[in-house]
């Protein structure tokens, strides 16, 4: 069975606002290789909408905003290529490599899941949670940053229940950045990443 894997940007004082961390080079390339390793991404509307506002017109025209320096395009081309599921009961269509996921999020994830290949990918606030409370999440990767926010959103916040890991991955970054990659206690995964 593939891992669905929640992969987030976090400050040592949990928050997960992406605006929270400082982007930079290696991170970007460390996360863009992180799409690159697997087949999926499950994101939900507000994830979806930013990341397409973002990374999609850079892919498609090659024209940066006067925002985004040079080494940020690579990790634009990986968003762009990643097959993309996007759970909403709100949005009407998707047309970015993506489909359109409603109804029972569990038996959807479930068959994702069973299907041959490599790991699926979620990120995101609302999304994740939900998939945490049905423990759906095999494998969590935080990319844990030098900061300290002061404010939310909180990674996980409103969980019903606690979920124990155990420690299978760990990266330094020269940011001062540890990218932690756990998977639940008692539960080993294929994944390979």
């Amino acid at each position: 069975m593939r891992p669905l894997r929640y992969s987030i940007n976090v400050t040592l004082d949990g928050c997960i606002d992406h605006r929270a961390v400082s982007p930079d080079e290696e991170m970007h390339h460390y996360h863009a290789k992180s799409i690159a390793d697997v087949d999926a991404m499950i994101l939900g509307r507000v994830t979806y909408n930013m990341m397409e506002e973002a990374w999609r017109p850079v892919a498609e025209t090659g024209v940066r905003p006067d925002w985004m320096p040079d080494w940020m395009e690579p990790f634009a081309h990986t968003m762009h290529a990643a097959k993309k599921y996007v759970v909403s009961s709100t949005i009407q269509r998707v047309d970015w490599n993506s489909e359109l996921v409603r109804g029972d999020l569990a038996a959807f994830v479930q068959r994702l899941k069973s299907e041959p290949g490599r790991a699926i990918a979620t990120g995101g606030v609302t999304l994740p949670l939900a998939l945490a409370e049905l423990g759906l999440i095999d494998e969590y990767e935080f990319l844990v940053h030098p900061r300290i926010a002061g404010h939310g959103p909180s990674l996980l916040a409103g969980l019903s229940k606690g979920k124990d890991l155990e420690l299978v991955g760990r990266k330094e970054l020269s940011s001062g950045a540890v990218a932690l990659r756990y998977v639940v206690r008692g539960a080993r995964t294929a994944s390979g990443h």
